[in-house]
């Protein structure tokens, strides 16, 4: 797997993750009929939150973005993007990893919505990430912490 590490994000940084979602999300917003090459932008930079956020970096240089924003009953897993050229290296599975074992050891329920037909679906499936509702676009998950992990 290729070397990488997460850093505290910043304000700075929200031009270089809006233009990676909307790489990242254009072939399923596409296939769903709703990309709409503003909207995708401006969503992210109307809900960032770099207080909630880290930039993920290969060989120091910006690769993603992931955020665990804390909410009333879980923290929402949000945000994340893996650069294309990274995914499938084993990167975002192992940032995914780091965060929920941190949910783990302090017992928090995490919740995330993802499109559907996304490919990113199976990666949650396989950290146990269940849905918990769905509609004709989003899929809403949850995954309860899992104890003496």
């Amino acid at each position: 797997m290729t070397d990488w590490d997460l850093r505290p994000a910043s304000a700075t940084d929200v031009e270089a993750i809006v233009e990676l979602r909307a790489v990242v999300m254009w072939p399923d917003l596409e296939r769903l009929g709703r990309y709409d090459e503003h909207r995708v932008r401006q969503r992210l930079r109307d809900s960032f939150a770099p207080e909630h956020a880290w930039i993920i970096e290969v060989g120091g240089e910006f690769a993603g973005c992931v955020a665990l924003r804390p909410a009333q009953d879980a923290h929402w897993l949000e945000h994340f993007f893996v650069a294309p050229r990274l995914q499938g290296s084993g990167v975002g599975s192992a940032v995914l990893r780091r965060l929920l074992e941190r949910c783990d050891r302090e017992g928090i329920l995490v919740r995330l919505n993802v499109l559907q037909g996304s490919a990113a679906r199976r990666l949650y499936e396989r950290y146990g990430f269940t849905v918990e509702s769905e509609d004709p676009v989003d899929v809403f998950m949850v995954r309860k912490p899992e104890s003496g992990g």
